[in-house]
């Protein structure tokens, strides 16, 4: 058996056009928050968008050849997308070709240690040695867009005596 309370009228504050006005302002928040936290979290390059890249980046190289493809990693366009951007070492740490920074092309960053002193290339180089392609560990890393060092993993493939990777930051 249910039984059934009668309330009586609803008191002015509880009207049913303010619970509807209230409900609309409550719905919009709520759907602003939504766009604008996917907003966020579309200014930020996922893993699979990483990878994408360097096997974009992979297959120019094979078919342009080296030079044509390092000069569109550091100066181009194409291969880059938000804080996307394809880096290309050589065995030993030197800069071929960089999508953030093309000024570092020809330097050797081998040395390069980010805030904990981890030696960030070692952990690059040492991945395309031992399996050839995959993700780094974490280390930390100036991002491109925010201008904050923030966490950072890399994803490479080796081609060659050439190491070509992106990374993804974890703010």
């Amino acid at each position: 058996m249910v039984r059934r309370f009668a309330i009586g009228p609803l008191p002015e504050m509880f009207s049913m056009k303010r619970l509807s006005i209230l409900k609309t302002i409550v719905l919009t928040a709520m759907l602003s928050i939504g766009i604008m936290g996917g907003a966020h979290a579309a200014e930020a390059g996922t893993p699979a968008e990483a990878e994408l890249l360097v096997k974009k980046a992979v297959m120019l190289v094979k078919s342009a050849g080296p030079e044509k493809a390092y000069d569109e990693i550091s100066n181009g366009k194409s291969l880059k997308d938000r804080d996307l951007y394809i880096f290309v070492y050589d065995m030993t740490g030197k800069t071929l070709a960089h999508g953030a920074n093309p000024r570092l092309v020809g330097k050797d960053l081998s040395g390069l240690k980010d805030t904990d002193g981890k030696l960030v290339l070692k952990l690059v180089l040492d991945l395309a040695k031992e399996k050839g392609k995959g993700w780094t560990e974490e280390f930390k890393f100036l991002n491109p867009t925010t201008q904050k060092i923030e966490r950072k993993i890399v994803y490479i493939e080796r081609l060659g005596e050439t190491v070509i990777g992106s990374g993804v930051y974890k703010n």
